[in-house]
């Protein structure tokens, strides 16, 4: 018994989907001029795929998960479920246009001609807003099709925004958020569901290390109970005493979010000593 995972072959996914599976303490070599692997450790055959494949194989069966973007999930449109969302690969598909467009809501996009490799994407996100636009399919150098009259607009993947600023155009409209996401397709036997649990509890206990610091000070036994109030944990701070007579070492997990904000306020309640340290992995 054993599930079949496909992951980018290249692309950027590719290099976090391994890194991925390698925290999750699954070994695997980084399939370089191959179209499959087989983890040495855990029940696992991984095909490295172009990433606009990896839906149609999950939903036929040949795979049975796959790491992909939202984007091409919601483009592809198949009947897959999405087991996780990973975290990694975080862009945005957006609407753009020339900056020398005045624009004032997405309603100036009425009547205009949209090129974009997302049709399926933008035309719901142009339907549901009763937007009537001519859609152009294009596979590549969308960001080009304003500067040479093919569109009005385009509807791009965006990270940095870098590649539409130097092609003379600004962004106007999110049309969603992607991350990759875990997907399934409905076909797996009662056992590979069970390996499925096993691989979501390793990725999730990875995920939650990567938001969470773990955090040692030092603090005035008078000051314990300020400093404590600051510190929430995972259940509670854990209090030793040190070898120095009125003064405690306090150990506790802190959100990446809070991190910041609750360091300064330790600091300002007398908190000395302040390490933080990386967690590799996090179960709750």
């Amino acid at each position: 018994m054993k599930l079949r995972i496909a992951i980018q072959k290249s692309g950027r996914l590719h290099e976090d989907s391994i890194k991925l599976l390698k925290e999750c303490g699954i070994d695997i070599n980084n399939g370089v001029n191959k179209l499959k692997t087989e983890a040495t450790n855990f029940p696992l055959e991984v095909f490295f795929l172009r990433d606009d494949d990896i839906p149609q194989y999950v939903e036929d069966g040949v795979a049975d998960l796959g790491i992909v973007g939202e984007n091409v999930v919601l483009e592809k449109n198949r009947p897959l479920r999405t087991v996780e969302k990973l975290g990694f690969g975080k862009c945005r598909l957006a609407m753009a246009v020339p900056k020398s467009m005045e624009y004032s809501s997405i309603r100036d996009l009425q009547g205009q001609r949209i090129a974009t490799s997302y049709p399926v994407i933008v035309n719901d996100f142009l339907r549901k807003l009763d937007i009537q636009a001519e859609i152009h399919e294009i596979s590549g150098s969308v960001e080009i099709a304003p500067g040479i009259g093919l569109a009005d607009a385009i509807c791009d993947l965006v990270s940095s925004g870098s590649t539409l600023f130097m092609n003379g155009l600004k962004e106007v409209e999110t049309v969603l958020r992607s991350e990759a996401v875990l997907v399934s397709n409905d076909k797996l036997s009662p056992g590979q569901q069970q390996l499925l649990a096993k691989l979501q509890f390793r990725i999730q206990a990875v995920k939650k290390a990567k938001n969470n610091k773990y955090v040692l000070l030092n603090a005035p036994n008078d000051k314990l109970p300020e400093i404590i109030g600051l510190l929430p944990g995972m259940k509670s701070p854990t209090v030793l005493p040190l070898a120095e007579e009125g003064w405690s070492s306090v150990h506790s997990v802190l959100n990446e979010n809070d991190f910041w904000d609750i360091i300064e306020n330790l600091k300002a309640a007398g908190a000395q000593g302040i390490l933080v340290v990386p967690i590799e992995k996090m179960v709750v």
